[in-house]
Order: structure tokens, then C-alpha cells, then sequence
């Protein structure tokens, strides 16, 4: 399976934030908004990854992640020339993805908890367990008419609706923004209508699945964390959170050299020598805590 982060948008939420730099680059406590979804798509076991960026900071993503090398994951670049909407993700990367299975990350959205529940879901996908060849996750909130909503069926767990921002929700299960696809989900992008905002929504995307009886949906548990950094309240919740937890365990949340390491991405030879030329800091300090535990 292949992955795609879409890091494109103007941020217009966060200004005058974005006047400095684009939203993915802003920091969430001790490293950039962008690291956070590339963590989730390395735990969920995916190493080739699409990033869209606007052409303005695209140099500055590549500055700051190359090739991908450091993390053990290719990284490709594409450029988003106006926000038009997320499914506008599966248009830019049509070649990327090709005849492969797709999951799609927001660049705002950050998750902490156990990842398992995506990684057992990205192995579903690839199976096209019970001819389900889309999912989408299931986040209870208290607020659901902010969001998406995906309204189930918790006996069958067939999905019975999608709705965006409702006004009298059918669920409190809001939707995240990491989702599978097929391969299909190319070409029901191109024949996607804009919207009245004038953008390819990823909620009429879902529903060509739901149609068709190919959506499924998995259930996040009450113990994992789910923030939309994308306002300055949200990113100080978010930051605030991350740093309580490093801060109480001692050990870093999507460190990048770490979870490439631990997963295998990287050998603990490969993994000495990116620690060597990083730059004296407590994240040097970190990485070189963590690789004592393989020497």
C-alpha cells in the first residue's frame, strides 16, 4: 500500500501563523505539525509516501524530510496549485498510486494512542476483506455536527450513511482524516462534481463506496487521541498534550529515526550514523538513549 499526505491549503485558520510558514511546518511542541502524520503512516507499516505541498514551501518540506532516506521511507513530491479539495489528493498522485491500494492523511490531523487499529486495517484492505475496498475510521466526539459523520450498524458494522457537518447527526462518530482506497478511487475522483464551494469534497468521494457496498469502518477506541491542529486552539491543545506526555514517560511521540528503527525501516548501524550527524540538541540526546537499547 502506498500513502499520500496532503499538506497543501492556505491555513487561513492559523494566520498570521501561515505568514511565516505554511500550517504542516508549524511546531506541536518539539518538532513540525508534518511529522505527526508521516508517523501514522510509518506505524501502519507504509514506507512509500506521496507529500502534497503547495509550490510556494514545497522546498522547505524537502529541506526538512529529503528523500526520506533519514526516516528509512521514499518520499515523493507533488504540488497542489489551489486548494480544490481532498480529493483533489487522488488526482495529483494518480501515477503515484497507480494499480495500488491508497491511504490518504490529512497534514493537520495527529493521533497518539495504539496504532493497531490501523495497522490491522491497512492488512484488511490489502486483503479486500469481505469486498470492502474503502474504510474509513470512527472517532466518538460530543460535537459530531463539527464533522463528518459516519452512521453504522455496531451488530454488523455495515456503514448506513455519510454526512458532512450535519445539522441533527445520525452518530456522535466523527471521521478522521486518514483513509484506504483502492486503486478505483482515481477514477471515481475524476468524475467527481465540485461542490457548491466549489471543491471535490471527500465526503461525496466515500459515498460512490457506500453505493457501491464497498465502504467498510473501523471503530477507534475511547483510548486513543485525535486533534485537527488547524486553528491556534486546537495546536495548543495538541502541543500542550505531546509535551505531557514526554514530559511524564520520558519518550518522544512520532519521533521519526526511532519509529524507523523500530519498525525495521532502518538497521541500528543505519540508524548510528543518522544519529551521529545530527546536531548536538536533546533530540541528539534522545536518539542516541534510544539506540543503547540495540547495542
Amino acid at each position: 500500500m502506498k500513502g499520500i499526505i496532503l499538506a497543501g491549503g492556505a491555513g487561513n485558520r492559523l494566520y498570521p501563523l501561515t505568514q511565516i510558514t505554511t500550517k504542516q511546518l508549524q511546531p506541536v511542541y518539539d518538532k513540525p505539525m508534518i511529522y505527526y502524520p508521516l508517523a501514522l503512516l510509518m506505524l501502519s507499516g507504509i514506507k512509500d509516501i506521496l507529500l502534497i505541498t503547495t509550490e510556494k514551501d514545497q522546498p522547505s518540506f524537502k529541506n526538512l524530510l529529503g528523500d526520506g532516506t533519514r526516516f528509512g521511507v521514499s518520499l515523493h513530491y507533488a504540488t497542489q496549485a489551489a486548494p480544490k479539495g481532498i480529493s483533489e489528493a487522488f488526482i495529483i498522485g494518480e501515477k503515484f498510486i497507480g494499480s495500488e491500494d491508497v491511504a490518504l492523511v490529512l497534514g493537520d490531523n495527529l493521533f497518539y494512542g495504539s496504532f493497531e487499529v490501523f495497522r490491522n486495517a491497512v492488512k484488511a484492505q490489502q486483503a479486500k476483506a469481505k469486498g470492502i475496498n474503502a474504510r474509513v475510521f470512527a472517532y466518538a466526539v460530543k460535537d459530531p455536527e463539527r464533522y463528518g459523520v459516519v452512521e453504522f450498524d455496531k451488530a454488523t458494522m455495515k456503514v448506513l450513511s455519510i454526512e458532512e457537518k450535519p445539522t441533527q447527526p445520525k452518530s456522535n462518530y466523527a471521521i478522521p482524516g486518514f483513509y484506504l482506497f483502492d486503486k478505483s478511487v482515481v477514477a471515481r475522483a475524476l468524475k467527481q462534481q465540485p461542490s457548491a464551494r466549489g471543491e471535490l469534497e471527500i465526503t461525496d468521494l466515500i459515498k460512490t463506496y457506500l453505493t457501491d457496498g464497498m465502504l467498510g469502518v473501523e471503530i477507534i477506541n475511547r483510548g486513543m487521541a485525535w486533534f485537527d491542529t488547524g486553528t491556534p486552539q486546537s495546536l495548543l491543545e495538541a502541543s500542550s498534550f505531546i509535551g505531557a506526555i514526554e514530559q511524564r514517560q520520558g519518550m518522544k511521540v512520532a519521533c521519526l529515526e526511532e519509529i524507523a528503527l523500530r519498525m525495521n525501516f532502518l538497521t541500528p548501524q543505519e540508524f548510528n550514523k543518522i544519529v551521529e550527524q545530527t546536531p548536538k540538541s536533546s533530540y541528539k540526546e534522545y536518539l542516541q538513549q534510544v539506540l543503547r537499547e540495540f547495542v
